[in-house]
């Protein structure tokens, strides 16, 4: 197996997570951030270096595919195969449909659904043909259940499991597992957000009586790049607390 990892969205709450479990499973990780994201990054790679960790970051637009592209490119180059691929850029823009603007439709489902194209495009070829590869694409419960002022996140979020469950397919006999992963809330900058009345009643409505810590979502995502879990494909895995339970 190669130990080069990508995680997009790798410089936020969660996706910074990820790239700490799986650099302390031994895997040298490419965070991918957004160009306007610069500050923050900085930021996290002086926590990485100051913890030890092997995480570098590299800017590039994940809804724009010929980006995509020359980050692969220069990651392949820099850093060699490319063995796990995390799709963890997300937004949310909320708002009823009725209320809901064209661009706040279109730049959900870009950064949140196109972008799985847009990235994993660029990494599959190689990974069929080596005969490994871990891919994790991360959903949502809301993408499972519907959310109040989602439309565009909820549908983003369900069409991320059809690609997951799809690609599977594609590649379950080239050694490559395709899998998603569905947090519930998270605490998060972005849940931080929320005013204090709407996030009390959200917390109200999760059996646990509270949110997800980011390294609780990072530890399932770990499990499924490990090279043990090769026999997990085309799977959701829902980590919300209770929140939404189904087969």
């Amino acid at each position: 197996m190669t130990k080069t990892a990508v995680v997009t969205g790798g410089v936020g709450g969660i996706g910074s997570a990820i790239c700490e479990e799986l650099a302390r499973k031994g895997f040298t990780v490419v965070a991918g951030y957004h160009p306007a994201e610069e500050d923050n990054a900085l930021k996290r790679v002086k926590e990485w270096q100051d913890a030890g960790l092997a995480i570098s970051v590299l800017p590039f637009d994940v809804t724009n595919f010929a980006e995509c592209a020359a980050a692969a490119q220069k990651i392949e180059a820099d850093y060699g195969p490319v063995g796990a691929l995390v799709n963890c850029a997300g937004i949310t823009r909320d708002k009823t449909l009725k209320k809901m603007g064209e661009d706040d439709w279109h730049a959900v489902i870009d950064v949140d659904l196109n972008s799985l194209f847009n990235v994993t495009k660029h990494y599959i070829e190689g990974m069929t043909e080596r005969g490994y590869g871990r891919i994790v694409n991360i959903s949502s419960v809301n993408g499972k259940k519907g959310q109040f002022g989602q439309t565009n996140y909820s549908a983003a979020k369900a069409g991320v499991h059809g690609f997951t469950m799809a690609l599977a397919q594609e590649t379950a006999r080239k050694g490559v597992t395709v899998n998603s992963v569905s947090p519930g809330y998270v605490e998060t900058s972005m849940t931080g957000a929320i005013p204090a009345d709407i996030s009390t009643q959200i917390i109200a409505g999760i059996p646990m009586g509270r949110m997800a810590q980011p390294d609780e979502i990072a530890y399932v995502v770990g499990f499924l790049c490990d090279e043990r879990a090769g026999y997990v494909t085309g799977a959701n895995i829902s980590v919300n607390g209770g929140m939404f339970t189904s087969f």
